[in-house]
């Protein structure tokens, strides 16, 4: 489904939801109300004005709710105690006389959201009166052998009023059901307990105090507001300060990974595109020894408001990363858009005037920046930032003041720069050359298997040059298991075991520290998951392993059955193709399964038809 046709079903829905929420609430306004009102006396009435009144109050008086901002009022206890006290219909009368004053307050808001609210507030009260009424509650004073139904009632009101609010953000403004959900009861529910407690407050003061009770509980709810809205205040006054780099005022490190993490989140769940890019100064620390550091941080927060400028009317998260490092995470841009912006940027500061940029080396200040975009196979928010990163070390590799997008090399750099990972890694593997000569075969096969494949499979470039030397270096963490462990003859103690399968969390952590291979990570750590979400370290489970990591996991598994090992008898490939095919769907993905078979069976093949 394309984004388009997405969006028009989103709308149909919210369309549907609209008119089935308005038709529910004054369905049940009209049943449990029944016109009511038009028999009330003069004395009756003044009650339903002051009590609305008192619900208009405390509707203006809406606060919000750290950490996320959630609104809330306290007018639910009065509509709640009008329940207790008076029953339904008296209830759904106050409601409609308020929600009619607030229309005519808040008239910039759009009708049918008046309508809306209105009608879900009916829903609510009409439950919970239903609810308190089932349970023996009966209308009056507040009656101790009666708790169980003003119970009852508070806790449908709370119950309807957490779905029904949900389910309008997840229709109108496409938020997750199950995340919205969970983000509520964990902000407003101590609030939002205040509000039922205070219902039973209200009860006693309305029976007992009257109209004098109604003032003293409006007294106590707008200073409860107010010292709520107060709390709020100092939350974000505090927040604001541990979010942000106290030098430039932009966001800081920490808060940085946690949008990374977020919007990471969104467009995985929304399709919607990602760009993060990494921004390095070019030749700071010239500048910086040559002018000396408070020159220096000058510099920094030249940029800094630079960056706040420009990126001020676009939905960006800027932030230092640290030093003269910054970041932009880049939501709804894709990397050929953000490479644009970027440029546009990196001109702009080229042509900025400040005191000593004749010391650089092109006579103007600049940067250099490397852009990643984020796919759904990106499993890991330091994935995103190490591509990023990788290509902002390419950008200043060929001269700096560039602007780069991982894996955007010619063909002819990529050629060249392939080659010389190879010899790299293979440097490496020799190692094994003394340890265990098993390993280092594997890992040539493995690999001459992965070039086959990636052809096979059409990959990108940039694809096929992470799977194939993923594939050449994914048992490199083999070097920290004991020589005894490798070659034993024997089968594996458990202990042994557990040792054996931390190889793909060494050998992760030994790839991370080299710029190079860090993009290699996700094939060392991932390749003995498992479909079924069986498998090691993590447990990942279907899609959530990416595809050429479960293609690694087939290969790896396909060349250890047909491969002389010391603790395992030796798979014929017809009876490796079996065991692959017994095991697809459990520890492999099927497709591919079948897509490898399919290569070994043409290979066997085109070998047969050789020898004849």
């Amino acid at each position: 489904m394309s984004k388009r046709d997405t969006a028009i079903a989103k709308l149909n829905l919210g369309h549907l939801y609209a008119v089935a929420i308005c038709l529910t609430g004054l369905g049940l306004f009209t049943l449990f109300n029944r016109g009511a009102f038009i028999h009330y006396t003069t004395p009756t009435w003044v009650w339903v004005y002051a009590l609305a009144g008192a619900a208009v109050v405390l509707t203006i008086f809406t606060f919000q709710l750290p950490p996320q901002g959630n609104g809330l009022s306290l007018d639910s206890s009065v509509y709640l105690a009008c329940i207790f006290v008076f029953g339904p219909s008296f209830s759904l009368t106050v409601l409609l006389v308020a929600s009619a004053v607030i229309f005519l307050i808040e008239r910039k808001t759009l009708w049918w959201k008046h309508l809306i609210n209105f009608a879900i507030y009916s829903i609510i009260n009409a439950s919970a009166s239903y609810s308190f009424a089932a349970l023996g509650g009966e209308r009056g004073p507040l009656m101790d052998n009666h708790l169980a139904a003003y119970a009852g009632g508070m806790a449908i009101y709370f119950i309807m009023n957490t779905l029904l609010i949900v389910l309008y953000y997840y229709v109108f403004h496409n938020e997750n059901l199950y995340e919205t959900l969970k983000g509520m009861l964990k902000d407003t529910i101590i609030a939002y307990l205040c509000t039922l407690v205070l219902s039973l407050v209200l009860t006693i003061l309305l029976y007992h105090n009257h109209i004098f009770g109604l003032a003293l509980f409006l007294c106590l709810s707008i200073l409860l507001s107010y010292s709520f809205k107060q709390m709020f205040t100092m939350y974000r006054d505090i927040e604001e300060r541990a979010n942000r780099d106290p030098r430039t005022g932009l966001f800081n490190h920490s808060y940085f990974e946690l949008a990374l993490e977020e919007e990471m989140r969104k467009s995985r769940s929304t399709g919607a595109s990602l760009s993060l890019a990494m921004i390095d100064i070019d030749n700071f620390k010239k500048y910086n020894d040559h002018f000396g550091h408070l020159k220096g941080d000058g510099l920094i927060v030249f940029l800094a408001e630079l960056l706040k400028k420009e990126c001020g009317g676009a939905d960006m998260v800027v932030s230092r990363y640290g030093g003269e490092e910054f970041t932009l995470l880049m939501p709804s841009y894709d990397t050929d858009q953000a490479k644009d912006f970027l440029d546009r940027l990196r001109k702009t500061l080229n042509n900025s005037r400040f005191d000593g940029a004749e010391i650089f080396p092109q006579g103007c200040l600049s940067f250099s920046a490397g852009i990643a975009g984020y796919r759904s196979d990106i499993h890991d928010k330091s994935e995103l930032v190490e591509q990023a990163d990788q290509a902002l070390y390419y950008a200043k590799k060929q001269g700096k003041n560039m602007v780069h997008i991982y894996g955007h090399q010619s063909l002819l750099e990529q050629d060249i720069d392939f080659s010389q990972d190879v010899r790299d890694i293979e440097q490496q593997l020799n190692l094994f050359m003394y340890k265990d000569m098993e390993t280092f075969k594997h890992s040539k096969r493995v690999f001459r298997y992965a070039i086959d494949i990636s052809e096979l499979l059409q990959l990108d470039s940039l694809s096929k040059r992470q799977f194939t030397l993923g594939a050449l270096i994914h048992d490199i963490g083999k070097l920290e298991i004991p020589w005894g462990i490798l070659n034993k003859k024997e089968k594996l103690t458990p202990e042994e075991w557990e040792m054996v399968k931390w190889h793909v969390t060494w050998g992760k952590q030994m790839a991370m520290t080299n710029d190079k291979f860090k993009d290699l990570a996700a094939y060392i750590e991932l390749h003995h998951e498992r479909y079924d979400g069986k498998g090691y370290p993590r447990g990942f489970k279907g899609e959530e392993i990416p595809k050429l990591c479960r293609m690694l996991t087939i290969i790896d598994s396909f060349d250890a059955m047909t491969t002389e090992r010391p603790y395992q008898p030796t798979k014929s490939v017809e009876e490796a193709i079996v065991e692959l095919r017994a095991c697809a769907g459990s520890q492999f993905d099927p497709e591919l399964t079948e897509f490898f078979i399919g290569y070994i069976e043409s290979r066997q093949l085109r070998a047969k038809e050789a020898a004849v």
